[in-house]
């Protein structure tokens, strides 16, 4: 039998601390080997008992938990899963986390907490087992960090998107791209690096919950040369535009004449997720074909690995990100596996190689 994972719970809430000990209690690759209240006694514990993850609380008391985060990921990065509450200032702390190296989250149920968090093992279960695999790197640079959680970008750095580019033309060239666990950092690298004026659409399929995509839309709008926006049903889709799939609703794309525009669907989760990569890349392929450019970043599991293959067949060129860059090789990984990637990438080079298919 393989290694335990050693899990260590840091959540201020006893309450908390008693019903994950009590989910990982019955999970046998798990151990917990403690818990602690507070910052203060989660430094303590982990120099003792050096666990391999830690599930992190976002709201604590003496220290909150995204100040103790990026310290931890500057002086011993490790795993960490983030604990946070299914709200507006929730979702922005969360986010802020991940930009910091958490590698995921798991959000707190709104209402009858014991029973809430017992809803979520299998979720939690497999976070952690996740984390546990995942590539942590040290926090290297708390200028970019300071920037990306809302500080001012530096004078060299792209400026924004403006109403002024928002006008309405039409675009031939779509790319879609498809993520998971470290997708929301890998998604903001991307498009932080692709020029304003390109010549194309980008539809974004990211695992997130709905409370959360929004505030990620804006975050990544406000550091971006594209116009970046959470999707809405009947969209056009515009070149220097990036549209996000709402957390609870495939993004779907369809043509309308000679524009292509964003549709969202109630339909049923596709390989377990809603939105679904396998679902937006699908519509790629009937609306799109070698007009499309697949891009499959960072991710758990397989979603979006086999239309990316309909999509080749259909003339696409598809990237996947390499795995030396990726949080978890999963879903790039996937697509690499199947022969389906093209070309497989480091993170830093997919924005350059976009601008050079395109071109």
């Amino acid at each position: 039998m393989s290694k335990k994972i050693k899990l260590l719970i840091v959540d201020d809430s006893a309450l908390v601390r008693q019903v994950l000990s009590a989910i990982f209690k019955e999970t046998p690759d798990i151990e917990v080997v403690g818990t602690a209240a507070d910052p203060y006694a989660a430094r303590d514990k982990i120099k003792r008992l050096n666990p391999d993850v830690l599930t992190l609380d976002v709201e604590m008391p003496r220290m909150d938990g995204v100040t103790f985060l990026r310290n931890l990921m500057r002086l011993r990065p490790m795993p960490v899963v983030m604990v946070s509450s299914l709200t507006q200032q929730g979702a922005d702390v969360t986010l802020q986390a991940l930009e910091y190296g958490a590698v995921d989250f798991v959000a707190k149920p709104k209402v009858d907490l014991r029973e809430g968090l017992a809803g979520y093992a299998d979720e939690l279960i497999h976070k952690v087992r996740t984390a546990a695999r995942a590539r942590v790197r040290a926090l290297q640079s708390p200028a970019v960090v300071r920037r990306a959680a809302g500080a001012e970008p530096a004078a060299n750095a792209p400026a924004p998107a403006t109403a002024g580019r928002r006008h309405f033309q039409t675009t031939d060239r779509i790319i879609g791209i498809g993520a998971s666990t470290g997708g929301t950092e890998a998604i903001k690298e991307v498009l932080m690096a692709l020029p304003a004026d390109i010549q194309a659409g980008v539809v974004i399929t990211q695992h997130i919950p709905a409370a959360f995509s929004r505030s990620f839309a804006q975050r990544v709008d406000a550091l971006s040369p594209l116009a970046v926006c959470e999707a809405e049903d009947g969209q056009q889709i515009l070149p220097g535009h990036a549209y996000i799939a709402p957390g609870d609703r495939h993004l779907r794309v369809e043509r309308d004449g000679a524009r292509y525009i964003c549709r969202l669907d109630d339909s049923p989760p596709v390989n377990r997720h809603k939105p679904s990569v396998e679902v937006m890349i699908r519509s790629l392929v009937r609306n799109a074909g070698v007009n499309a450019l697949g891009v499959m970043l960072t991710g758990m599991g397989a979603d979006g690995a086999e239309s990316m293959g309909e999509l080749r067949e259909a003339g696409a060129t598809i990237l996947a990100q390499d795995e030396k860059t990726s949080v978890v090789w999963g879903m790039p990984g996937e697509v690499v596996k199947r022969g389906y990637a093209d070309e497989v990438l480091p993170l830093g080079s997919i924005a350059g190689r976009i601008v050079e298919l395109l071109n």
